[in-house]
């Protein structure tokens, strides 16, 4: 099964942290291949393209996309998912519940992504947002929860920020 991955560079207009000062390499998983490969038949959600993701919480989840960080001298590995649920409001999936789907996410795909692309990253980033939004972008309405990750040995190690 191939999986076609097509790559830009992106580049933010402000200096935030996250964003490499040269840009960094975005992959995008444009036939979701990779995807249906790790979980079999998936539904669709927000679009044609688009799969959710089975999460511990059920909450519908897709992949945004797949950054690759030189910058800070190691790799990390920035995985993009949209969550349209998540929220800190009274009905929304709060980042307790979502930190569980966050390392479900690393060990089901991050660990399996990695490994065919045989990358060596320092840190995996899982990322969560209630829309999509550009990468290096503000935008205050939005909701977004971030862990990273260590892998040692096929496992994600949690690595508070």
């Amino acid at each position: 099964m191939n999986c076609f991955i097509g790559h830009r560079k992106a580049r933010a207009k402000s200096h935030a942290r996250a964003i490499p000062e040269r840009g960094a390499c975005l992959r995008r998983v444009r036939d979701r291949a990779f995807v249906l490969f790790l979980f079999g038949c998936v539904s669709p959600v927000f679009a044609d393209t688009e799969s959710l993701l089975p999460v511990p919480s059920g909450q519908p989840v897709h992949l945004s996309d797949v950054l690759l960080d030189n910058n800070p001298g190691e790799l990390w590995v920035r995985f993009r998912f949209i969550a349209p649920k998540i929220g800190s409001t009274v009905g929304r999936i709060g980042y307790d519940v979502a930190s569980a789907d966050m390392e479900h996410l690393c060990q089901t795909l991050a660990v399996a992504y990695v490994a065919k692309h045989e990358l060596d990253p320092a840190r995996v980033v899982i990322s969560l947002s209630d829309r999509p939004i550009e990468f290096g972008r503000a935008s205050p309405d939005a909701t977004q929860f971030f862990e990273a990750y260590r892998l040692e040995q096929s496992r994600c190690i949690w690595e508070g920020l």
